[in-house]
């Protein structure tokens, strides 16, 4: 019988692109997950991994395996699923990891309500983006990833994911306090309004903010302007409270409370958004714990960002 860990560790291969990243990602040897390579290529009698100069490349054989890894370790998953299901008092661990405002606006949140409605669950949370986010989750590193669309990220029929929408939350423009854009009355603030403006975001090596925010503007009609960059949203606020330009930002995100930085929800046409999704491994969504900790991230979607803001 083909052992499953041996074929995680060539999708792994796989996806990493090399044997070292691969062991990394495992906390094992590259020469332990070469080893236990070389003895599936044994066990199957075809060669699995071959040299391409100081790396290694799958061979065709290996591609057809992993096709068929893929299915052979979601059904696994929905096995561990129902075992799981028979077990009583389960306590954990349940991992969940994500982007910064995901972890502070959702994560955090549920897994606070997870460990009040039962002390004795134990919680892991990390805080990443959503390419690292994702390779936790294939390395089998977390359970849950709550993560945002991304250009890089793998398509939608990714066997190995399952994915699901969690909200979708608006972008308000965050002004000065006494900014003209700020004094006008609610529901009067259109995204081209701000045109002409400086505009401020996060750097772009952090996350994808600025490319979403000169996706909105382009669609509302103009390019921005960006002068500005930061690391957290706490340095945009301060930029934005000193007269520094201006800056879109998700429901989810806050700045400190003393800074005079108006938050001023759009209108119109296009009103820009943010989709957020829930993402597991294929085949383990109704895992009890993770079931469990899905149900909780849906119930700590706070109420401002689950309705459209109205035209």
């Amino acid at each position: 019988m083909i052992d499953l860990r041996r074929l995680h560790m060539l999708r792994l291969v796989h996806q990493y692109g090399t044997v070292t990243s691969a062991a990394e990602a495992l906390h094992l040897t590259p020469s332990a997950v070469s080893h236990q390579l070389r003895e599936l290529s044994r066990e199957l009698k075809v060669p699995l991994l071959e040299p391409q100069g100081r790396k290694v490349r799958l061979t065709p054989a290996a591609h057809l395996l992993i096709g068929h890894a893929d299915g052979l370790l979601a059904r696994w998953e929905e096995a561990l699923a129902e075992l799981e299901s028979h077990r009583a008092g389960a306590t954990g661990p349940l991992r969940m990891c994500g982007f910064t405002t995901a972890v502070g606006g959702l994560i955090a949140p549920a897994a606070g309500a997870l460990t009040r409605e039962d002390p004795g669950l134990a919680i892991e949370v990390r805080e990443c983006d959503t390419e690292v986010a994702l390779g936790l989750l294939a390395a089998g590193e977390t359970d849950i990833a709550v993560i945002e669309p991304t250009p890089d990220m793998p398509p939608p029929d990714d066997p190995r994911f399952d994915r699901a929408p969690l909200l979708e939350e608006a972008l308000d423009l965050i002004v000065p306090a006494g900014h003209p854009l700020a004094l006008r009355p609610p529901g009067r603030v259109r995204l081209e309004d701000a045109a002409a403006e400086t505009w401020i975001s996060v750097a772009p090596e952090v996350c994808v903010h600025q490319q979403q925010v000169m996706a909105h503007c382009t669609a509302a009609g103009f390019v921005p302007r960006f002068a500005h960059h930061a690391t957290s949203w706490s340095v945009i606020w301060s930029l934005v409270a000193n007269g520094l330009g201006v800056s879109l930002v998700p429901r989810l995100a806050d700045g400190p409370s003393d800074q005079p930085v108006v938050r001023v929800p759009l209108t119109g046409d296009g009103v820009p958004k943010r989709r957020v999704l829930t993402c597991v491994r294929r085949g383990s969504r109704e895992h009890p714990m993770i079931a469990r900790g899905l149900r909780a991230l849906r119930g700590a979607v706070p109420g401002r960002c689950t309705s459209p803001v109205a035209a």
